[in-house]
């Protein structure tokens, strides 16, 4: 019990006198400008969207609700949750290997040689006489266990931590665009039924035209060529109405990829798209402040600090390193006496192994771990760099796309009532059937003009609380 006792006083000594050399870690300055070049005048003093739940950012009830499927079912985010779990088994395999793996044992041995046939060979260095002989041990012990005095397993456990704090934000990373793809899965639903429903208004005014300008024609009052013109905007119309119809069954399928399931009988797509609101608070302060609390960011400086710490595994491989191995129990050559006075063995073997030639192996693995390291600088920069810019295009579009729809429904008012004048005409009888045509194109094409720029606009805000980060939690209930 004396020998158990200094072992275990040794290896707590070990433990806490250990060092490690891994270089100090500083995070890289981040390459990007002080300001949000495209930062709106109305943006400024505002809530920060990384403290935002996603329920505070998007209040519409049938979004909420398939987000929530979307969470719960979605297979990207299962694969990335279990990733992360697999992750943390790594990391408690490796931690593991700060202490010793103590095991309890139990042996039998049998052995039998031929009269006058020595056993040494066998390891007891006794005659057996041609009879055969038992040996019986039990007892507790350890194997190659390694005192960690400079810091390699440490070092390792570090990189494991590390590693699966990576994959927790890579996780969260996925939940977040994950989050923001259901968003615009879901508004272009909406802009596939009111596309629907626009051209399904223009083809039953057309049909209306198309009628009239037959009756014209069968009465003589017009030509062929404008009733051919007639019938040329009524197919159109229909060709349009099966593409929508086609498109609108598509996206459908997408969103429910994207919840996981078939959608849910009681959501409404039947919403104006114009009616739908999002959040407008965005975050003031400089974007090395905002783009820090990214995920993706978070993931890459995680990586980062990982392979810092492998440097310090890389670097301990030059130093000596000593492991023991002991055991503490009984022996005897018959089990009855395995446990009697006097059957105590025990056995202790520290072991140093000190580098001398390894032809280059330990100088090749710290200069690769040194530019492993360098590699996640440059990709850690590149994160934020690509991070920035996505938060710069979608604040630089949000206010020109308002600027741009404003001027669309203007030109959408215009263009209905030159289409209401052209058809006023032509049913009294002062102008052909041509202004017609062309009023009803453009007021087609405006109309759909307008639903693609609302649907570019909400989608840019999804896109923007996802690019800044946007809060996991689900906060804000009623």
């Amino acid at each position: 019990m004396r020998l158990t006792a200094a072992i275990g006083a040794f290896i707590s000594a070990a433990l806490l006198t250990s060092c490690t050399l891994e270089p100090h870690y500083e995070r890289p300055k981040a390459p990007v400008p002080d300001t949000w070049t495209g930062k709106s005048q109305s943006a400024a003093n505002t809530t920060a969207a990384v403290n935002m739940g996603w329920r505070d950012f998007f209040p519409d009830k049938n979004m909420q609700r398939l987000i929530e499927l979307a969470l719960a079912n979605n297979r990207d985010l299962r694969i990335a949750a279990l990733n992360v779990q697999a992750t943390q088994a790594q990391y408690r395999i490796q931690r593991a290997d700060l202490f010793p793996t103590v095991e309890a044992t139990g042996l039998e041995q049998i052995q039998k040689y031929p009269s006058g046939v020595s056993a040494s060979s066998g390891g007891s260095g006794t005659s057996t006489s041609g009879q055969t002989s038992r040996y019986f041990e039990a007892g507790v012990g350890f194997t190659s266990y390694e005192i960690d005095l400079f810091g390699k397993v440490r070092s390792l456990n570090h990189e494991a931590f590390e590693t699966y704090l990576s994959s927790a934000q890579t996780r969260r990373s996925t939940q977040l665009s994950l989050i923001a793809q259901v968003v615009s899965a879901y508004l272009t639903v909406l802009a596939d039924e009111t596309i629907l429903k626009v051209t399904r208004e223009t083809l039953q005014s057309q049909m209306e035209s198309y009628n009239l300008t037959r009756r014209s024609l069968d009465a003589g009052t017009t030509t062929a060529l404008a009733f051919r013109q007639a019938a040329t905007t009524v197919d159109t119309a229909k060709a349009n109405l099966a593409q929508y119809t086609r498109q609108a069954a598509q996206d459908r399928n997408a969103l429910g990829l994207l919840i996981g399931g078939p959608l849910p009988d009681d959501i409404s797509f039947e919403i104006d798209l114009g009616a739908v609101n999002l959040s407008a608070d965005f975050p003031a302060g400089v974007p090395s402040e905002v783009l820090t609390n990214r995920p993706d960011v978070l993931a890459a400086e995680h990586t980062l600090i990982a392979a810092n710490a492998d440097i310090g595994a890389a670097r301990a491989a030059f130093f000596p390193s000593i492991t023991l191995t002991g055991q503490f129990g009984s022996a005897s050559t018959q089990l009855s006496g395995l446990f009697k006075a006097g059957s105590a063995a025990w056995s202790f073997t520290p072991q140093i192994t000190l580098p001398i030639f390894t032809g280059g192996r330990n100088k090749a693995s710290l200069d690769l771990s040194r530019i492993e390291k360098d590699i996640n600088i440059a990709q850690y920069e590149k994160t934020l760099q690509t991070a920035f810019r996505e938060v710069d295009d979608a604040l630089s579009a949000r206010q020109t796309l308002d600027e741009q729809l404003t001027a669309q429904r203007a030109l959408l008012d215009d263009t209905s009532q030159s289409y209401q004048l052209a058809d006023l005409r032509f049913k009294n009888g002062v102008d052909s059937f041509l202004p017609v045509l062309d009023a009803q194109r453009a007021l087609y094409s405006a109309q759909q003009s307008v639903i693609s720029l609302e649907l570019i606009r909400l989608q840019n805000m999804a896109t923007l609380y996802k690019a800044l980060g946007g809060g996991m939690r689900e906060a804000s209930r009623p």
